[in-house]
């Protein structure tokens, strides 16, 4: 058998643009012969969904997997160009499939290796098939896996809009299983989702991030002095730099923020020291995972 050199399989990826992986393997399979190579490669669809590869996928689904035992979670965002094709069977399956994998693997690892189940195809081969039969670009964007390890916390899912937006929580309390703490958590989750705080309480901030705040906020209060605006002396201005700051706490802190679902019992933590006196001991949100279908994705805009 004719052996494969390096070079026929540049060749071949500039004459199909498929990936290296996959040019050496339909050359291998095509015993050296360059045409019948190009003839497997654009057969299997590998040369199409090359070539919608640079194409943008902001539409898709975003979707969480809770453990059973309810002590370990995981959330996955996989992206296609049209909600027309999230909407489909084939996408929606395998959606569910990658989070399958993703329930089973280790944290932080790269899911397009893993092995697809059902077969001995990886993700990433079986991405790109349905790349080929679609005519869409697709992505498995990103994942998170949350773990609680504590004796009575557990991690809490939360799918908003068809899976649009989707949110994990590691709480704690008294009795996991408690039904008006699992009610405060799940509403803990729909306040995450629709208020996006950075953190759970204002010691989980950066300090670089506070600093960075200060120079804003001085910033514009010169800017202000400048105007005419502004008539405070400087001597107060720490004072009120100090103010502005509690305010953005309370902005970007699930703790500081006042609950969405019923507001005259006020802020998240609030309602979380009242509910853990309740039950008779310490309610703790420890930390959480937001994903927003999309966000920080560049969509093309046409005129």
């Amino acid at each position: 058998m004719a052996d494969v050199t390096a070079s026929m399989v540049k060749e071949l990826r500039e004459r199909t643009q498929a990936g290296m992986a996959d040019c050496k393997n339909a050359l291998v399979e095509a015993a050296a012969d360059m045409e019948k190579a190009v003839e497997i490669i654009l057969k299997k669809g590998l040369a199409k969904a090359a070539s919608r590869s640079g194409r943008i996928a902001a539409e898709g689904e975003v979707a969480t997997w809770i453990a059973p035992d309810g002590k370990r979670g995981v959330i996955v965002e996989v992206n296609s160009q049209t909600d027309f094709v999230s909407r489909g069977d084939d996408f929606k399956g395998f959606v569910k499939n990658v989070v399958d994998v993703a329930s089973k693997a280790t944290k932080g690892a790269d899911l397009s290796p893993l092995r697809y189940p059902g077969g001995d195809k990886t993700i990433e081969q079986v991405r790109a098939e349905l790349v080929s039969k679609t005519g869409e670009n697709m992505v498995v964007r990103r994942w998170a896996s949350v773990e609680a390890k504590e004796a009575h916390g557990f991690v809490h899912a939360y799918v908003h809009a068809g899976g649009k937006l989707a949110v994990l929580v590691h709480a704690e309390g008294p009795d996991s299983k408690n039904a008006e703490l699992r009610n405060y958590v799940d509403n803990v989750a729909m306040q995450i989702a629709a208020m996006n705080p950075l953190v759970v309480h204002k010691d989980h901030v950066m300090p670089a991030q506070v600093d960075k705040q200060k120079e804003i906020y001085l910033a514009q209060m010169n800017e202000e002095k400048a105007a005419g605006t502004l008539k405070a002396p400087e001597a107060s201005w720490p004072k009120i730099v100090e103010g502005k700051l509690a305010k953005w706490f309370n902005e970007i802190t699930l703790h500081g923020q006042e609950n969405v679902w019923d507001p005259p019992a006020g802020t998240i933590d609030k309602m979380r020291l009242e509910l853990g006196k309740k039950l008779g001991g310490e309610v703790t949100i420890h930390d959480f995972v937001r994903f927003s279908l999309g966000e920080g994705i560049e969509k093309k805009t046409e005129d």
